[in-house]
């Protein structure tokens, strides 16, 4: 037995419309759904014998024509409420997602426009299996840190 695929990306967030807003409309991933749940199997599964949650499901855009089919999905626990640990990168327990993008630059000049905080602006890859690629940090509104990625020239 092992794993098969990855079925989806969970995020907990303070705010669900705001986070909605961001990643819909600041990133272009594709709302699906989104729903309140407080049923006994979703508070078994995260071992909160409370817990309420208000929980989005997007889509993440396919690069080149492909299928992505991979999913963020954010959780805004009405209960408990949640507090934000340290989100800086190198502690454990921290994590982020990489997102792939077709224009780097570009997409970095628009989004800084727009207020989103950047760790830096786009670097090239010198070294490894992604060496000729560019990549930036960013912070959702939660500190919540993403990747962009824009391959390497093929």
């Amino acid at each position: 037995m092992s794993v098969r695929a990855v079925f989806h990306t969970g995020l907990t967030v303070s705010d669900l419309e705001r986070s909605i807003a961001f990643y819909r409309d600041l990133l272009g991933l594709e709302l699906i759904t989104q729903w309140e749940s407080s049923q006994e199997y979703l508070r078994t599964v995260v071992g909160f014998p409370d817990a309420e949650l208000r929980i989005a499901l997007l889509k993440v855009p396919a690069m080149d024509g492909g299928v992505s089919g991979h999913h963020i999905e954010l959780l805004e626990y009405r209960q408990p409420r949640g507090s934000r640990g340290d989100p800086r990168t190198c502690n454990p327990g921290n994590a982020h997602v990489a997102f792939m993008v077709a224009d780097l630059d570009a997409m970095y000049r628009d989004l800084s426009a727009r207020g989103v905080r950047f760790k830096s602006p786009p670097v090239e890859i010198t070294h490894g299996r992604n060496k000729g690629a560019k990549a930036v940090y960013l912070w959702d509104p939660d500190d919540i840190t993403l990747e962009l990625v824009q391959p390497a020239p093929r």
